[in-house]
């Protein structure tokens, strides 16, 4: 259901003007917003143009030739797949270099040899509503070779595009969606009063009805003075905002009437209308009538047709009008006819017939039967509009038969209420949250008497009416209660820390990637890895048969594609199995973490382990003695756990990369989760927070090359004390790849928590750490 911004302003004129907070607001309270849109913006390249012929071509049966006038003194050639034109109309022409809504570019084309100047457009390639079934028929009065847009008057809206579900009718029209919205805001809402002032003779259009259980009540009003033209822009812009087309104001401001109060109506000509009123009878077997989409319906005994006092049909009734009594430029006197109509006969008529149209969509999911006064009067205003001499005569008729739907009224229990809520609610809390509604509250003892407004047909039971205190009170409000169990269901200590490795995984601002999980022949060559796996027997897809052995060659697959798509830089990790094989019947399966950064160097991945280390308590030491395949031999280690090897860390091979396109670094990390998940992890140590000054010191060695980093990081550490708070390798220089020493400069971060260091204080940790330096045979620069 589409709802126009605007138009809602208009009911309730004291709603904020915030798009994002009413779309909130309405998925809130149950009428779910499935998107917000801005309509009416025009496409630029199309025009107006005039149909001078068209033409069949022997070699083309699905589409003909369209020959157009746009005002330029040129004859313009087009092919069409639409047969609804006729010389003399007016239709939207996409030029030639024409961007359409949907991005296709519109170009000069041939078809079997002849060239295609453009496309005739339809209502929904303009993004003007649904309409697919035929090329766009403008006024004819439209001028030719201008933009559509002005033609039209189109302005741009915003639209909420609604998922209005069967059970609440009064929200396919803007009345009922603006009533709750100025519910749940607290402001005022308006809507026609529904009061009808006759100001001409008498004059009136008799009304009988047979089929009485089918058409409970039916009115009809004479109104004269009627002028058919073209509708106010305002009003076109909003219907084609709505999704309908513009054809005149007679037939638009019953649109729009139907659009805001959701009650449809139909406006016959009244001085083609046999014997001057109406017969609603059962049709007879094998009756035919032509509906106003031209098409001979063939009836059963089951379908309600709308007749005239001669008994001829005019219209299927709740679903369509005929073509007899259809409004013409020649109209001066209708006869407005709104009714209501029950339900189910609606639906089931819809069903037989093929035939489904928006009166009947509403129609069938029940109306107001008491709400055809406001409309009335709603139409006729808006009439006024475009038809100033407009006279509404005496004699409107009202009949209606012992089948008419009556008010209902529910008792609601408070106690209830709360019990199915689970909050406490008073009486009068009860009756003030859903007066706004239009429900009617009356304390009778403990049970409140609720009398149900009659455009709510779905509220029938107490819980239909708790279910709207928890609407607008709000569920958000309500609170969440998880039902009590006997047996209470729950994660295990190794899921919970699975869980919370993800965690801190993502909040470094890596996202979660799931390749395939199997790999086909040179997968593992590709990665630098052994191509020793277990394959299988019956793969899903050919050649997809090799159990992968790490997970290091999907994710890698995943960098290259997105480098492949001009985005670099990517951070991606998985959690999964990996299969190596063991001497064993079924391989050494455990699970795996592999964290990958591209554009990044080694210390990346590094400080993605010591994140995840301190998370959740592991420890373990990096061994550059030791590098697994596949990984660069001078920026990658092993992580070892006492004798377990739980990991490795460093960068992706140089050699690898070039295997798979990837032309950035890439840092990768990956982990035996299986083993770092099954041991019982440290106890976090609560670390208070110094509210006394740092200081920062940088130190510069020379270091032997045979001195790992890591292990003079650990000598600056150890030496540095208690009043280091943080360290950090800042610079790597080398003179030369054959030099037996480098320059690595560190930065650390010294703070004390019972004082403000003096620069004794610093000066003593810096000489410590020089001297244990030296130790290592290093030298300060």
């Amino acid at each position: 259901m589409k709802i126009v911004h605007s138009w809602l302003l208009d009911l309730a004129k004291s709603l904020p003007d915030d798009v994002d907070a009413i779309a909130e607001t309405l998925s809130d309270i149950g009428l779910a917003c499935e998107s917000v849109d801005r309509v009416g913006a025009t496409v630029a390249g199309v025009i107006t143009a005039r149909v001078i012929k068209t033409e069949r071509h022997p070699d083309a049966a699905k589409v003909h030739r369209v020959f157009l006038d746009c005002g330029d003194g040129t004859e313009h050639h087009v092919w069409c797949g639409a047969f609804n034109m006729q010389p003399g109309d007016i239709i939207p022409w996409a030029t030639p270099g024409t961007t359409m809504p949907d991005g296709r570019a519109i170009e000069t084309k041939p078809i079997v040899g002849i060239p295609s100047e453009g496309m005739c457009c339809s209502a929904r390639e303009l993004g003007l509503g649904d309409d697919h079934g035929g090329i766009l028929i403008l006024d004819p009065d439209t001028p030719v070779g201008v933009p559509y847009g002005k033609a039209l008057g189109l302005a741009e809206e915003v639209v909420y595009d609604l998922d209005v579900l069967r059970n609440r009718p009064d929200a396919y029209g803007h009345v009922g969606v603006a009533r709750d919205l100025a519910a749940r805001f607290g402001v005022p809402f308006s809507a026609s009063d529904g009061s009808i002032k006759a100001t001409g003779t008498l004059k009136s259009a008799p009304v009988e009805i047979v089929a009485g259980d089918r058409c409970p009540r039916f009115t009809t009003i004479v109104i004269s003075g009627v002028r058919v033209t073209s509708s106010p822009d305002w009003m076109a812009s909003r219907l084609a905002a709505a999704g309908m087309r513009s054809i005149n104001n007679v037939v638009d401001v019953s649109n729009y009437v139907m659009l805001e109060t959701n009650q449809p109506n139909h406006a016959y000509d009244f001085e083609r209308l046999g014997g001057g009123g109406f017969r609603i009878r059962l049709a007879r077997e094998g009756e035919t009538m032509v509906t106003l989409d031209d098409v001979e319906r063939t009836l059963t005994v089951e379908d309600l047709l709308i007749c005239d006092l001669d008994d001829r049909p005019i219209g299927l009734a709740g679903i369509m009008g005929g073509q007899n009594t259809e409004i013409s430029d020649d109209t001066t006197v209708i006869a407005l006819e709104t009714a209501w109509f029950e339900p189910l006969g609606i639906m089931k008529s819809v069903q037989r017939n093929g035939l489904r149209s928006e009166a009947s969509a509403r129609f069938e999911r029940g109306m107001d039967p008491y709400g055809i006064d406001a409309s009335v009067s709603r139409f006729i205003e808006l009439l006024r509009l475009t038809c100033p001499d407009l006279v509404v005569h005496e004699g409107a008729v009202d009949a209606r038969t012992e089948h008419l739907p009556k008010p209902v009224v529910i008792d609601v229990r408070p106690t209830r209420v709360g019990a199915l809520l689970g909050a406490q609610f008073s009486a009068q809390e009860i009756i003030s949250l859903i007066a706004p509604l239009g429900f009617v509250g009356a304390l009778h003892g403990d049970t409140i008497s609720v009398t149900v407004p009659t455009w709510r047909p779905d509220c029938t039971l107490e819980v239909d009416i708790i279910e709207e205190v928890a609407r607008h009170y709000g569920y958000s409000r309500l609170g969440a209660t998880v039902p009590k169990s006997t047996q209470p269901g729950g994660l295990s200590p190794v899921q919970q820390r699975r869980r919370r490795v993800r965690d801190v995984v993502l909040g470094l601002g890596v996202s979660e990637a799931m390749p395939h999980p199997f790999l086909t022949d040179g997968d593992l060559d590709r990665a630098g890895l052994s191509n020793v796996a277990v394959r299988l027997l019956n793969p899903l897809a050919v050649g997809d048969d090799v159990l992968r052995t790490s997970l290091r060659p999907g994710l890698l697959k995943a960098v290259a594609f997105n480098e492949s798509h001009r985005r670099s830089g990517v951070a991606l990790f998985e959690v999964g199995h990996v299969y190596p094989p063991s001497e064993d019947v079924l391989p050494a399966e455990h699970e795996v973490l592999a964290v990958v950064l591209a554009g990044r160097e080694a210390p990346a991945a590094v400080a993605v382990w010591r994140e995840l280390a301190s998370a959740m308590g592991w420890g373990a030491r990096l061994d550059q003695s030791v590098v697994s395949a596949g990984l660069h031999p001078t920026r990658s280690a092993t992580l070892s756990a006492g004798r377990d090897v739980v990991g490795i860390v460093g960068e992706v091979h140089p050699d690898v990369l070039d295997a798979y396109g990837i032309s950035q670094r890439v840092a990768i990390l990956e982990v035996n989760l299986s083993l770092l998940l099954a041991s019982e992890p440290k106890v976090a140590q609560w670390k208070p927070t110094s509210r006394f000054p740092s200081s920062d010191i940088d130190l510069a060695f020379t270091v032997p090359t045979s001195v790992t980093a890591e292990k003079f990081e650990k000598s600056l550490r150890q030496n540095a004390g208690a009043l280091l708070v943080d360290i950090a390798l800042f610079d790597v220089y080398r003179t030369d790849a054959s030099a037996e020493s480098r320059s690595l400069a560190f930065r650390l971060r010294l703070q004390a928590n019972d004082r403000t260091l003096t620069d004794a204080d610093v000066a003593e940790v810096r000489d410590k750490c020089i001297a244990g330096a030296r130790k290592l045979g290093a030298q300060l620069r």
